[in-house]
């Protein structure tokens, strides 16, 4: 049976930008499979009247300290783009269209490349994505209709929503089989699953109540 590694992401999520590499070697050792689902963040941050940079400044400045030590620790250009945070729904509705072109694999990594490790804040909207669209072989005009077609828009909330509805609370999440596992440092946990499977969970019937 193929192993798949179910892989939630947002081009504006420091941590997305790790576990997309992170977990690339732990498919590799199991011959799993990722499926990427893009995940609109900002629209569950709103949902949840959560403001991003909104926090003690202590915390913000100990949580770039540990990005950069994670950036060291694997050998990754990371570094903090000067236009942070930004809206990605653009890239994540392309994510899609390159899924159609089998491509999305190659587009993600390219997307966060320019974003976390050029400082291009440029892949935020259409006029940044579409050199990247011309980079992978993709007509750029055709790529612009597409991204922002009702369809391809429709497809992004079907896959937040359906994020949500599993349990999804913020990115990076990964799903193997039923398990969830939140967050770029459980990879261990993920290998862990797919070395030996959590066996399915049975529904009991509920027991009748007493007369």
């Amino acid at each position: 049976m193929e192993k798949i590694i179910e892989f939630y992401w947002d081009l504006g999520s420091t941590n997305s930008y790790f576990a997309l590499h992170l977990i690339k070697p732990v498919a590799k050792k199991h011959g799993a499979t990722v499926v990427p689902h893009p995940f609109n963040l900002g629209y569950v941050f709103r949902k949840q009247n959560y403001v991003l940079m909104e926090e003690p400044k202590v915390k913000l400045r100990s949580r770039k300290i540990d990005l950069m030590r994670w950036a060291k620790r694997y050998n990754l250009p990371f570094q903090m783009p000067k236009k942070f945070p930004m809206k990605t729904s653009p890239a994540l509705r392309g994510a899609l269209v390159m899924r159609r072109l089998g491509k999305e694999w190659e587009y993600m990594e390219k997307i966060f490349a320019a974003y976390w490790e050029r400082n291009d804040a440029s892949v935020g909207e259409l006029d940044g994505l579409k050199p990247i669209a011309t980079d992978l072989g993709v007509d750029p005009a055709e790529f612009e209709r597409l991204v922002e077609s009702d369809q391809i828009r429709h497809e992004l909330i079907f896959e937040t929503d359906g994020g949500l509805e599993r349990g999804v609370f913020g990115v990076p999440t990964f799903f193997v089989g039923e398990e969830m596992f939140w967050g770029k440092d459980r990879m261990e946990f993920i290998d862990d699953e797919l070395t030996s499977p959590t066996p399915p969970r049975v529904r009991r019937p509920a027991t009748p109540a007493a007369v």
